[in-house]
């Protein structure tokens, strides 16, 4: 397996066809990701040429993991555009083909992700995915961490309205503790005068 950034819009749109046909048997295999079956090729192949604008301005990092040049697995990131929350990201569209389950390739795409968001300067990750879906088990495994639930967030496939999870981790300096002197000193101002 091989795992490769679709870094600029060309690239991107080269592999149109292949993640829509990626988004179709994800939906229609029953996996929530923000779509309703049964999803259509030319809808899920417009949805992705769409993002191809994000790509190119910086905003959504995609990555696809190919196994013998087959595209089995994708992962997002979206960055923010307001200066206050530049510091974080959000990990989208995590979806693994039926064909790719169970041999690591879902791990392998979210460790490139974090690593991907570290190296951009992200110290926050969140994320939101369907309350009891498999997909909670692999982030649960990968360390994030779970802070609720919202009831009847989104629609299912089957258009049934179900609650969603909200999980976020810190990655990089932020992960191993390295909270810096500034917020020892914050600590340290709330102290009573003597």
């Amino acid at each position: 397996m091989a795992i490769e950034q679709l870094d600029d819009r060309p690239r991107l749109l080269a592999a149109v066809e292949e993640l829509a046909d990626l988004l179709v048997h994800t939906v229609n295999g029953g996996a929530s990701v923000g779509f309703l079956a049964p999803l259509d090729r030319a809808a899920a192949t417009a949805w992705w040429r769409g993002r191809a604008d994000a790509a190119l301005t910086g905003e959504l990092a995609v990555w696809v993991a190919r196994d013998g040049g087959r595209l089995i697995g994708t992962v997002s990131l979206v960055f923010p555009d307001k200066p206050n929350s530049r510091h974080r990201a959000e990990l989208v569209k995590l979806m693994v083909h039926p064909d790719g389950r169970g041999q690591g390739v879902g791990k392998a795409l979210l460790a490139t992700a974090e690593r991907a968001a570290v190296d951009a300067g992200v110290t926050l990750l969140h994320l939101d995915t369907e309350t009891d879906s498999p997909a909670e088990y692999v982030y649960a495994k990968a360390g994030w961490t779970r802070i609720g639930a919202i009831p009847d967030y989104a629609a299912d496939p089957y258009g049934s309205l179900r609650p969603t999870s909200i999980y976020y981790k810190r990655v990089g300096a932020a992960a191993d503790g390295a909270a810096g002197p500034a917020a020892d000193d914050a600590a340290g101002a709330t102290a009573p005068a003597g």
